[in-house]
């Protein structure tokens, strides 16, 4: 295959500085074994507040790391959920 890139394309550049991302942080999967009326009690109050039950979780567990003075300064803000906005429009907090 040429160098050249095909009609209508560009060719494919090398990233410079202003190309450059930073990697995507990978979400740690964990099995969690729960009570099912644990689970249940969970899966309802995550619905009250329009969160999946996973969702739930880990809102709780960042609050409690943060009362408890644990929650690491690295950690990113939870991941926005639902459909993005429609561009132009302000996004809420």
């Amino acid at each position: 295959m040429s160098e050249e890139a095909a009609p209508g394309r560009e060719p494919e550049r090398e990233p410079g500085p202003e190309r450059k991302r930073r990697p995507q942080q990978q979400r740690k999967q964990v099995l969690l074994r729960l009570d099912p009326l644990v689970y249940d009690a969970l899966a309802r109050w995550a619905g009250d507040e329009l969160r999946s039950a996973n969702a739930q979780i880990e809102f709780l567990l960042r609050r409690a790391l943060a009362e408890a003075g644990r929650l690491p300064g690295e950690a990113g803000p939870l991941p926005r959920r639902g459909r993005p906005p429609k561009s132009g429009a302000p996004e809420r907090e």
